[in-house]
């Protein structure tokens, strides 16, 4: 499946302030909240649910189990992803990298290098998460693998680039019901859906 381009849909405008990149990465350091950083503009990010929270814990622990005497590496939601290409600063709720991980310039908070990376859609973030910020991971050379996780029922979506690290084909399947499993093929390995909804009640 090509993922071809398409207008972003209109967002509810957070709260923005102008900023340089040194006055957003002092402020991130002490914040309670986490921010966003695009061009000077800081974005307040929205709070999560307990089911979210559930939800990434599952898989926080399901991975980094199976993941413990590899190559791989598993971060949460402390960390952000830095895209260069759009000057852009981001949290994921997940990701993974593959053998030692790429910081920006002499930064220790800003990955360059995610080879998987998972959202847990939330409301307000959810068509954020699908097509804006799923484009700008896209132009990361490492990125070949995302995970869209719903926490009102058990859903799915999986999105993965066929043609890494050449190309730009990503193919695009669903996982629904709490019997399936995913194929992670960036980790070959397998993600039980029952593991991701573990005592999560619907």
């Amino acid at each position: 499946m090509v993922i071809a381009s398409t207008k972003p849909p209109i967002l509810p405008e957070p709260t923005k302030t102008r900023f340089t990149l040194d006055e957003y990465r002092a402020m991130e350091e002490t914040a309670e909240e986490r921010h966003e950083y695009c061009n000077g503009e800081i974005i307040t990010m929205s709070g999560g649910s307990e089911v979210h929270s559930a939800i990434a814990c599952n898989l926080l622990i399901y991975l980094g189990f199976l993941l413990r005497d590899t190559d791989f590496r598993l971060y949460n939601s402390d960390l952000r992803v830095w895209i260069p290409e759009y000057q852009r600063g981001t949290y994921t709720d997940l990701m993974v990298v593959n053998g030692e991980p790429e910081f920006n310039a002499d930064r220790t908070d800003e990955i360059l290098n995610p080879l998987l990376i998972v959202e847990v859609l939330s409301p307000s973030t959810e068509a954020y998460d699908r097509v804006e910020k799923f484009r700008k991971y896209r132009s990361l050379p490492s990125f070949c693998e995302y995970l869209l996780v719903s926490q009102t029922e058990p859903y799915i979506e999986q999105y993965y680039n066929c043609d890494r690290p050449s190309g730009d084909r990503w193919q695009w399947q669903v996982y629904d019901g709490i019997d399936r499993a995913i194929v992670l093929h960036s980790l070959n390995i397998e993600l039980p859906m029952s593991e991701v909804y573990r005592r999560i009640n619907f």
